[in-house]
């Protein structure tokens, strides 16, 4: 019984935090809607997701929430990535265009893949919800509590990213309008950007103690 308690912790602690749109779950979304490279889109940010939480289990998300140094690094580098990411997300609302159903958009899947490692990898707010949150609670178990606390997380990170990434063609039809994309990319790049602020506040704030 104590297992699924423990199982049911990390998915619940898991789903709170991935729940929120970032990066990440923005170009997941996208990639669903857009329907490029749906599946390879999903694996790899899940692949990226599940081996943070089993670096974290194992002890990683200690060494980084216990190092000033690697945190300030993050939050700035967090800033830029997040801040880059934004003005594209701004710039993409000005031309925007409604979605046409008729046509599949040729992108290469080694551009959908770099990117979806970016959003995976550069993006310090991941790896502070997976490696540090999600993986430092799984660290505090032992033995198979340990396994069970990152399974639960792990299992939470495949539902979403599929269901999302699939589960987007739905709204396709609602999405031929220029306005609807226009309101998705201005709500994206803000976000963005407010993340972006919100990094570089916590680095002054780190720097100035």
């Amino acid at each position: 019984m104590d297992i699924w308690l423990v199982y049911t912790k990390g998915l619940a602690t898991m789903a709170g935090l991935i729940f929120a749109i970032g990066a990440q779950n923005a170009f997941v979304l996208r990639q669903g809607l857009k329907r490029r490279g749906v599946f390879l889109t999903a694996s790899i940010c899940f692949l990226c997701d599940t081996t943070l939480v089993i670096l974290g289990a194992a002890g990683l998300g200690a060494l980084f929430s216990n190092n000033p140094l690697l945190s300030l690094l993050m939050a700035f580098g967090g800033a830029a990535f997040l801040t880059y990411y934004g003005f594209r997300a701004l710039h993409a609302a000005k031309k925007a265009k409604g979605l046409d159903l008729r046509i599949s958009d040729k992108v290469s899947h080694t551009s959908i893949a770099l990117t979806a490692l970016a959003v995976s990898l550069l993006n310090p707010p991941a790896y502070i919800d997976t490696l540090v949150l999600v993986g430092g609670l799984a660290g505090r178990y032992e033995g198979v509590k340990r396994i069970a606390c990152a399974s639960g997380a792990i299992t939470v990170s495949f539902v979403w990213f599929y269901s999302i990434a699939y589960g987007a063609r739905w709204l396709a039809p609602a999405l031929t309008k220029p306005r609807v994309w226009r309101i998705i990319d201005l709500v994206i790049g803000v976000m963005m950007l407010a993340l972006a602020v919100g990094l570089v506040a916590d680095g002054i704030r780190f720097l100035q103690n």
